[in-house]
């Protein structure tokens, strides 16, 4: 036990030793590179070899720069500047300058970073960068502090995210319960399907039967009496009211008659004993109106034998006219329509012309009081019976068309995906919104994105939901937790959205990463009215594929 200890004291002295004999700049990861005291290698090109005094002598020898692991002298092979037509081709063989920054997360700066005056704490908290001190700077150790509130933050954001692991657990049960509300409304509108099927049929049956029966309807009377038998009433009366009418306009007619035939008298009278030499213009001008009064054909008075016998007819009773009421109160054979006008077989010729007009008014009069069904095939009337019925079927034909549109409506619900587990089923139609610069952006999960100005004005429809995808994506998570890392992460397509001028129609691409809440971290336009969105949302937070992890190492 004791030679035990002893070995692991000795070991971890050593790696004390190594670990301050290290270069300046040299991360643990290139630390066997620089193992021979007398002799350095240049990383990517072996060939090359220099005095272990070269390393960090601010002269680049290495083409790979690997010798100047401390200084700047080989930036301009560095990845993090800017490339020339001079190092197109030349790749540094190192990451960067190396921090251990003890008590915090060690990291690397970019060359062209070291003794550059500025003291880059964001990455470089242990001052380390600035070991020249060039134009006086000093810049102390606060890696203590900014580790211990960077430990903060991420105690803080292993709780948020202790919260969104729940939250998306709940989301999944709230999820289950909503597509199982879906598969059940399916399964009972397969059923009420089948009865409103049924209830159609018959309905329509129904109103095949009742415009059969209403067909040929002509009228309807008190229950028991028949609608014959109020349509014969009808007649009757209006028969004898004509016929009386026909007795009265005729006696007044003769007394007409006799009257005129008086006057004529008096008139011919007038003409034959004035004195045309009595130079009185009134009386020659009724003189002169008599005559021609008189000249006037008056051949009608020859057919007035015939249209007395006529009349003669028609005042009489109907039974001597051979009309028998009783035939047609007794009952209802034959159609009702062919009767209404069968009477008139037995009057008078001459007259039946007149009565004829008569009676398809009075049809009319009787079809606008609903006694009378209008069978015309050119009417665009029918009977209440056959109109509540017609209702009766249209309203259940609707409904059963509503509910196929409905049944397959979630059907396609069932088929669409909602991400893993259904999650995005239980954030469908949630919008979570955010201001940047002179616009408010709005995302509607599973539904579109909306830019709508501050200041009021129409929104622009920035793409409207069409699939989800898959991306890769790798970033330095911030401190607050609010940002993508590093792994496989979710994204909505967003597509088909308001045209842009002189461009495409503007669409968006929404990735998401976990958080506690529904927020929009960032909002980007990549090209002319093609943005991407940074979002955060419980719903993914066990989907994050696994990212680079960070560590706190504390150099012995």
């Amino acid at each position: 036990m004791t030679k035990a200890w002893g070995a692991l004291v000795c070991l971890n002295a050593a790696a004390l030793a190594y670990a301050e004999n290290r270069p300046r700049g040299v991360s643990p990861e290139f630390a066997k590179h620089y193992k021979d005291p007398s002799t350095f290698t240049c990383i990517s090109d072996p060939a090359v070899q220099l005095p272990f005094a070269r390393v960090n002598d601010d002269y680049c020898d290495c083409p790979d720069g690997s010798d100047e692991p401390g200084t700047s002298a080989c930036s301009h092979l560095s990845s993090y500047s800017p490339q020339t037509p001079s190092n197109a081709n030349l790749t540094h063989a190192l990451p960067g300058f190396y921090c251990k920054n003890k008590g915090h997360i060690p990291a690397y700066v970019p060359f062209t970073n070291v003794n550059d005056g500025v003291c880059d704490y964001e990455l470089c908290c242990d001052g380390s960068e600035e070991w020249d001190g060039v134009g006086g700077v000093k810049c102390a150790d606060r890696c203590q502090e900014i580790g211990k509130d960077w430990r903060k933050l991420g105690e803080a954001r292993q709780k948020s995210l202790g919260n969104a692991g729940r939250k998306r657990k709940e989301m999944v049960l709230q999820a289950g319960r909503m597509r199982k509300e879906v598969e059940d409304r399916i399964w009972s509108l397969r059923t009420e399907i089948e009865g409103a099927e049924v209830k159609v049929r018959n309905l329509e049956a129904e109103l095949k039967e009742v415009e059969r029966r209403e067909k040929g309807k002509v009228a309807k009377g008190p229950a028991g009496g028949g609608k014959m038998g109020v349509l014969v009433g009808l007649a009757k009366e209006r028969m004898e009211e004509l016929r009386e009418g026909l007795v009265r306009v005729r006696e007044e007619r003769d007394e007409v008659k006799e009257r005129v035939k008086e006057l004529e008298g008096i008139l011919t009278t007038f003409k034959e004993e004035y004195n045309p030499n009595f130079n009185d213009e009134g009386v020659k001008r009724a003189v002169r109106a008599w005559e021609e009064y008189a000249a006037r054909d008056h051949t009608f008075e020859e057919d007035e034998p015939a249209v007395e016998r006529d009349f003669d007819e028609m005042v009489k009773s109907d039974k001597e006219n051979g009309l028998d009421w009783e035939e047609y109160e007794g009952g209802e054979e034959g159609s009702d329509t062919d009767v209404l006008y069968a009477f008139e077989n037995y009057l008078p010729p001459t007259i039946r012309t007149w009565l004829d007009t008569r009676l398809r008014d009075l049809r009319v009069t009787l079809i606008d009081s609903g006694i009378l069904a209008d069978t015309s095939s050119f009417s665009t009337t029918e009977s209440k019976a056959v109109t509540d019925a017609r209702n009766r079927f249209n309203t259940a034909e609707r409904e059963l068309t509503n509910s196929r549109n409905d049944l397959q409506s979630r059907k396609d619900d069932l088929e669409k995906d909602f991400g893993p587990d259904d999650i995005f089923r239980a954030l469908k139609g949630t919008c979570v919104s955010t201001d940047s610069g002179e616009y408010t952006y709005e995302l509607c999960f599973m539904e579109k994105t909306t830019q709508k100005p501050k200041k009021g004005g129409g929104h622009t429809n920035m793409g409207n939901y069409v699939r989800m995808e898959r991306i890769m994506v790798d970033e330095d998570l911030p401190a607050n937790g609010k940002g993508l890392g590093s792994g496989e992460r979710i994204a909505m397509k967003h597509e088909n959205g308001q045209h842009c001028w002189n461009g495409p129609n503007r669409s968006s691409t929404i990735v998401l990463a976990c958080a506690e809440e529904n927020e929009i971290w960032k909002i980007m336009e990549e090209e002319k009215c093609v943005y991407r969105l940074e979002v955060g949302t419980p719903a993914v937070c066990e989907t994050q594929a696994g990212g680079k992890k960070e560590e706190v190492k504390d150099e012995l």
